[in-house]
């Protein structure tokens, strides 16, 4: 049997049009990566802040500020984009806002601290709004009984994008640094290499990817308020989705760990072990490679198992990897805590976007999946902001900060244990 079967896709659907769909999640991973994960986030804190004691609360405020207007925003607009079936068209103009925000990065140096936060803030919010809106595709393509899987090609292969970008820029930087040159002239090299191949990577989606959706019922004449008006309708019926509803409170929660991973990994390994820009790009690229591994193979896992329990699992390993970190006092325990970042990355995402493509309404698709963006938002508000706050309170204690992370990953597991996927399914599917 293939490993992309066109049997695991709905009928009329072909591989070609899966990988420009896969190659999105290539496309974006890098900013991610190399912006919010391995290079900008500590630039931030050393760089543009000076190491300031409140760099890192700024950091995580910046973020939470972007993630508020997301939750604010992406709601609505994905209730538009089904009323218009413009899921598409406005996935081009995100992908071009997150790509020239992403270059604007570039221009930042020491105390440029406001051109820094917007820069930041409008490329987070027009990535989100892609992010929503690439996911928002996938029950169009894939089958059922293959929404897992299919979602796992998508995650590694978006990984491989992440590992991409990631390893240019750790070229550049090695050279760089051999040069004498210092972080304020590589890492705005490193902005335009990761928008340049954001650009590039997405231009293939845009090519194959196809909006099957059609303008539903008085379309043309919906706009924004009408649009909110539909959201607050599917607000008012949130019992008849408790399943889907469940699935989100559970996302609040261990998306925050996760938010606290992404955004605040390489300002630890930093602040607490010491780790170099190079050292620290190494081992978001060794995360990368974990994470990639586990989304596909793990992807085809959890169709057997259960999206369910495939996701507990994941949490359980989320709770490991944090006592691991905390436990850390040296480069090596650190690196096997990010192999296993990368695992449980992976598997984890894959796995909740799967369960939320299941759970969601056939009409509502892009409206569902802008009420997962607004769960996952708010995650990231609620994460780093903890971290944020913790470091702050306890001047500057980065291990008890990480410690407390491991609260929202078991809190993430408790909250699954309600969800019935066959009650959930059953009611998405009806009309």
């Amino acid at each position: 049997m293939s490993l992309f079967a066109e049997s695991d896709l709905q009928p009329g659907v072909r591989r070609r049009e899966v990988f420009g769909w896969a190659m999105y999640d290539f496309a974006n991973s890098g900013y991610t990566t190399v912006v919010l994960t391995a290079v900008f986030n500590a630039y931030f804190v050393g760089v543009v802040t000076g190491n300031a004691a409140w760099g890192t609360l700024a950091w995580t405020l910046t973020i939470a500020a972007s993630s508020l207007l997301i939750m604010i925003t992406m709601p609505a607009l994905g209730a538009w984009t089904d009323l218009r079936a413009a899921k598409k068209r406005v996935l081009m103009i995100s992908t071009v806002g997150c790509v020239l925000s992403t270059a604007a990065l570039a221009a930042v140096g020491p105390g440029d601290l406001w051109l820094a936060v917007a820069a930041v803030v409008l490329s987070n919010l027009f990535y989100a709004y892609g992010e929503a809106l690439i996911a928002s595709f996938l029950p169009e393509l894939a089958r059922p009984d293959s929404m897992g899987r299919v979602s796992g090609w998508g995650w590694s292969f978006g990984y491989l994008g992440g590992m991409l970008t990631l390893g240019l820029s750790l070229g550049y930087v090695l050279w760089a640094q051999a040069q004498g040159q210092p972080a304020t002239s590589f890492v705005p090299v490193a902005m335009l290499i990761t928008s340049t191949v954001y650009a590039l990577a997405a231009s293939v989606t845009f090519l194959l990817l196809k909006e099957r959706a059609v303008p539903q019922t008085r379309a043309a004449s919906v706009g924004i308020r009408q649009s909110l008006a539909r959201l607050n309708e599917t607000w008012r019926v949130a019992r008849r989705y408790r399943d889907f509803a469940a699935l989100l409170g559970s996302a609040v929660s261990y998306q925050a760990g996760i938010s606290v991973v992404v955004a605040l990994a390489a300002v630890y390994a930093e602040q607490v072990l010491g780790f170099k820009q190079a050292q620290t790009m190494l081992l978001i690229f060794l995360v990368n490679i974990a994470a990639a591994a586990g989304a596909f193979a793990f992807g085809y896992w959890q169709d057997r198992l259960g999206h369910r329990r495939a996701l507990a699992v994941t949490l359980c390993g989320w709770v490991g990897m944090t006592l691991l970190a905390y436990s850390a006092t040296g480069p090596g325990l650190f690196w096997v805590a990010g192999v296993v970042a990368g695992l449980c990355m992976g598997s984890s995402q894959s796995a909740g976007r799967a369960m939320a493509a299941l759970l969601a309404p056939g009409d509502r698709r892009g409206e569902f999946f802008g009420l997962w963006t607004f769960a996952t938002r708010l995650s990231a508000i609620v994460g780093p902001l903890t971290y944020g706050l913790v470091t702050w309170i306890t001047a500057g204690n980065h291990r008890l900060a990480i410690l407390s992370t491991v609260v929202f990953f078991i809190g993430g597991l408790l909250m699954l244990l309600p969800i019935r996927m066959a009650r959930g399914i059953a009611a998405a599917q009806l009309k």
